[in-house]
């Protein structure tokens, strides 16, 4: 994942949990991961594992969807 899918990630969970009215800290504990990783991934520093992204995803109602990427050759 290049630094423009990590920062537009970081940005979807945010506006999600700001949507939900959720607070980092507890996206944190409901989720099972440390503020501090929260932190970094909404602000773009952090490449979470696809576990604990699915553990921030699962607790803020979204998904991962994977879409075939066409290569120019």
């Amino acid at each position: 994942m290049g630094q423009t899918e990590i920062s537009s990630l970081g940005k979807q969970i945010a506006d999600r949990r700001k949507e939900l009215n959720i607070s980092q800290a507890d996206l944190a504990e409901m989720s099972g991961v440390s503020l501090r990783t929260v932190n970094g991934i909404e602000s773009g520093r952090a490449n979470p594992s696809v576990k604990v992204l699915f553990e921030i995803l699962q607790v803020l109602g979204l998904v991962i969807t994977l879409k075939e990427r066409v290569v120019h050759e």
